[in-house]
């Protein structure tokens, strides 16, 4: 490690407790998807410290009409839910970044009556979004504050992005590469526990509805239960979650896991009285899928599935559509200099940091695939975590993935 980069790791130790306070004070904001606006304040509101140049981007309303625009289950409103960008300027000659994470956190259930008082236990901060995803957002802000405490200019340009609607399908982000932000890589911070993930895997919400024949269960002989018919189907479904397994195996950067991708039944809602024979069914789950396969190929094979297994009734009584999540897989080369670049730093900072593809998706695929940018993920924290009851994050981590953020800028980069 080079003096400018043994400077910076020691910046981002001298500024780490201002960015345990920022995170508290984050995670105190119950940022659920249309209520983000309070956080994108506390973040503009840091970075104008900072020597960046920050905006709020306003979400164009017209954005719905993309195709990689992706439905939520209530209507989503744009007025006054802006993404946050803020631009560290270069001095010119050298690779520009943008490295993003997103402000909106999943809701807590009941259950966790506090989910927004963070609790800090020794290293550990607990809290609905610590690790997902506003660990990252606070280890951004820690290594933007490290490259100034230390003095240290780049080349390229840094534009951090902090975006909205990640957990309804990555619309903050779909936004910001519409309206033309673009870098020559993109890293994606979400909770990999340091690992680099050049490669996502894909998902695709699905939603079967099975129309019946409702009638009183006296005469439930003369009716057509929708939700035995929906039933029929699912040996079906397993079996063609089996195939997909089999298909995927030995993906390039996928090899290690023994079940990347699945049919997730994860909705059912049928019937409406007890004793009246069930004249509706509805289920929704998701397909997880790698890059040897696209969205449309999903879609033809769902179809197919259903088709052959329904009987008449049910091929003359179904509708399966896709409304909701759809993200498609990515692969980009694990050997790309950004990726050496990361990987360089993480083995700088000894964090043991693996090059491998996320069983996970986010909105990587879409700087990808939508802003054809070279796209990493990484960052602090466990995915088992995310969206969960204590979830939780080491602040070790959030200080180690600032760090590596740091020097992959000056790696990336280029300093002056």
């Amino acid at each position: 490690m080079n003096e400018i980069e043994c400077r910076l790791c020691r910046a981002v130790e001298a500024g780490a407790d201002e960015a345990r306070g920022f995170l508290l004070d984050l995670i105190r904001i119950p940022s659920t998807t249309g209520n983000e606006r309070p956080a994108a304040d506390l973040v503009l509101e840091r970075c104008r410290g900072l020597e960046v140049k920050v905006a709020a981007v306003p979400v164009p309303a017209d954005l719905k009409h993309d195709p990689d625009y992706t439905f939520a289950d209530q209507e989503l409103s744009y007025q006054d839910r802006p993404n946050v960008v803020a631009l560290r300027r270069g001095t010119g000659g050298g690779h520009s970044l943008i490295v993003q994470s997103h402000l909106d956190v999943v809701p807590a259930p009941p259950s966790w009556g506090e989910a927004f008082a963070p609790v800090v236990d020794g290293d550990t901060i607990i809290g609905r979004g610590a690790c997902d995803a506003k660990g990252q957002v606070a280890a951004i802000i820690l290594a933007l504050q490290a490259l100034d405490d230390a003095g240290v200019g780049l080349r390229g340009d840094v534009q951090s992005q902090f975006v909205i609607d990640e957990e309804v399908g990555g619309n903050g982000a779909l936004a910001l590469i519409k309206q033309g932000y673009r870098a020559d890589a993109a890293l994606i911070m979400e909770g990999t526990n340091l690992d680099i993930h050049p490669a996502n895997r894909g998902a695709l919400w699905f939603r079967l509805r099975v129309t019946g024949k409702s009638v009183h269960m006296g005469r439930a002989h003369e009716g057509v239960n929708a939700i035995e018919k929906t039933a029929a189907l699912f040996p079906a479904l397993r079996k063609y979650e089996q195939r997909i397994v089999a298909e995927s195996a030995g993906q390039p950067q996928f090899e290690r896991y023994q079940r990347p991708v699945q049919v997730n039944l994860g909705i059912m809602r049928a019937g409406d009285w007890p004793s009246t024979v069930a004249g509706e069914s509805v289920l929704e789950g998701g397909v997880g899928f790698l890059t040897n396969k696209r969205m449309e190929d999903i879609k033809r094979e769902l179809r197919e599935v259903i088709e052959s297994a329904a009987d008449q009734w049910t091929r003359a009584h179904y509708e399966l559509d896709f409304p909701k999540l759809h993200n498609d897989a990515y692969a980009d080369d694990p050997d790309h200099p950004a990726v050496a670049a990361l990987a360089a730093a993480c083995r700088e900072l000894g964090l043991g940091s693996e090059v491998y593809g996320w069983n996970v998706s986010c909105d990587a695929r879409l700087y990808h695939h939508r802003g054809g940018m070279p796209t990493i993920v990484f960052g602090a924290g466990s995915v088992a975590d995310a969206h969960a009851v204590g979830e939780k994050v080491d602040f070790r981590q959030v200080v180690q993935a600032a760090q590596a953020v740091a020097l992959m800028c000056v790696r990336w980069c280029g300093s002056p």
